[in-house]
């Protein structure tokens, strides 16, 4: 598996992953109809870093890494990731978080902050904590989960 900064020519792609991640309504608060045509400021805009994860030419994953505020906060970074449901399980979230604490300390960040993680997605919440992040706060009943209700989120950080 390679990883990569991501190109034009992977809008496509990327598309397919977001789309399918979002339209679940379980992990980011994206609306789940939202347009193709707000792709690039959610995952493309100029003040953030985008990746892919790909494999024998087809991109499995993607990631960005941006400044969590701006001005005076933006030493420390903020990461989302995505991963294809056909590709999960196969160690390439694993990979991007690797990637991105890595690009994120290249970079001159202090560490990283995940705004809201979403208290159901154990899978995220038990990979972040592997990789030394901390829940550091909650928000009682902070995302409206297509199948559970409301249902708390958490910020996490990790220091670089």
């Amino acid at each position: 598996m390679n990883i990569r900064k991501a190109s034009p020519s992977d809008y496509d792609s990327i598309w397919e992953i977001f789309s399918e991640v979002i339209q679940k309504g379980d992990t980011y608060v994206f609306d789940p109809n939202t347009p193709k045509s707000e792709l690039q400021k959610h995952w493309f805009a100029d003040y953030m870093d985008t990746f892919v994860a790909e494999e024998n030419g087809q991109i499995l994953g993607t990631y960005i890494l941006k400044p969590n505020q701006l001005g005076l906060g933006n030493h420390i970074a903020n990461c989302s990731y995505m991963v294809r449901s056909k590709a999960q399980g196969k160690g390439i979230g694993t990979a991007l978080c690797e990637h991105s604490i890595q690009f994120a300390k290249e970079s001159g960040y202090f560490g990283i902050q995940f705004n809201i993680v979403v208290s159901t997605n154990t899978r995220a919440v038990d990979l972040w904590t592997k990789f030394g992040f901390q829940i550091i706060g909650t928000t009682p009943k902070g995302f409206r989960h297509s199948k559970f209700g409301l249902v708390d989120t958490y910020i996490m950080f990790k220091e670089l």
